[in-house]
């Protein structure tokens, strides 16, 4: 038994629980109030539509009809698994029903068959009609199942309640059937909700964050190596001296857009002394200074900028 919640509580205990809950119009204010009490409430209940159409029913349920005014619950579940809220308080959905099924949700225990009709349904529960033809046919989708399951839970969760304070339609009030339907198991239903509660209910893991790539080791160039293959250039008279590194300067030459690519071929000639000298320059070197044979500075200034290291 407890006191009926705000209609902004109400709103919230749904959302906490993950679901997609659509408000139609003035809602909150919506309902049968001047007709009779409204709570305390002691569970929820669960009805079929014999409707099809996701905007039909929602009007339908919220207008009501000639003989049976609306709010005709406080939610609507389509099929989509969305909840349309369509009114807050009192609402034309339970009728009269038994006096012994109310004890059994109060105990939240299993109820007894429904033989009578006398107690005031809309004063004590929270009712959820489902868009569902009601012909034994019509299949109950999963998407919609599970917003059942999280309806149910958010209110008992918020009432300190049991799975066993929510009632089918026809546990109520003799001669009904709803709900029912390909898909509609109302034990699993009930057990869903009991581990919800629990916290027991298997979630989808979140994938594991991607590793970060690691960060490709940066070039080496080794400075006295790349001094002696300059000098060996056949222009400063030198013994040919080969060594790997002079591709990566060379590269490093091109995306600096002081050398042209087809001279990027690992052998440090007249083409790359003239373009390192153009590096130089850019730095302020000039004269000697700016003779195209690498000095540490203007090495690993270009290493800073074109990513490779300076050794030796």
């Amino acid at each position: 038994m407890a006191t009926p919640m705000s209609a902004a509580d109400f709103l919230n205990c749904l959302r906490d629980e993950g679901i997609d809950v659509v408000e139609v119009g003035s809602w909150r204010t919506h309902n049968r109030n001047s007709k009779g009490p409204w709570g305390p409430v002691n569970g929820v209940m669960i009805h079929h539509t014999v409707t099809r159409g996701a905007a039909t029913t929602v009007d339908i349920c919220r207008k009501g009809h000639f003989s049976l005014p609306g709010p005709l619950c406080h939610g609507v579940i389509t099929k989509d698994g969305k909840v349309h809220l369509v009114g807050y308080g009192r609402a034309n959905h339970a009728g009269l029903g038994d006096p012994d099924v109310l004890r059994a949700v109060i105990a939240e225990r299993t109820p007894p068959a429904d033989n009578e009709a006398t107690v005031d349904g809309n004063r004590h529960f929270y009712g959820w009609e489902c868009e569902n033809m009601g012909d034994g046919k019509d299949p109950w989708p999963p998407v919609q199942v599970e917003a059942i399951v999280r309806v149910i839970t958010a209110l008992c969760r918020r009432h300190d309640w049991a799975a066993r304070s929510a009632i089918r339609h026809l546990d109520w009030q003799p001669g009904k059937v709803d709900p029912r339907g390909p898909g509609m198991d109302w034990d699993d239903i009930l057990d869903r909700v009991a581990r919800r509660l629990a916290g027991t209910t298997p979630s989808t893991p979140k994938p594991p964050a991607p590793k970060p790539l690691p960060k490709p080791a940066r070039p080496v160039v080794d400075l006295s190596k790349l001094v002696a293959a300059a000098k060996s250039n056949p222009a400063q008279r030198g013994t040919p001296v080969t060594y790997s590194g002079v591709r990566t300067v060379e590269a490093a030459l091109v995306d600096a857009g002081l050398l042209a690519k087809r001279y990027s071929d690992g052998h440090y000639g007249t083409t790359t002394i003239a373009a390192y000298a153009k590096w130089q320059q850019k730095l302020g070197y000039r004269g000697k200074d700016a003779d195209g044979i690498p000095g540490r500075t203007s090495l690993e200034r270009l290493g800073d900028r074109y990513g490779f290291t300076v050794v030796g």
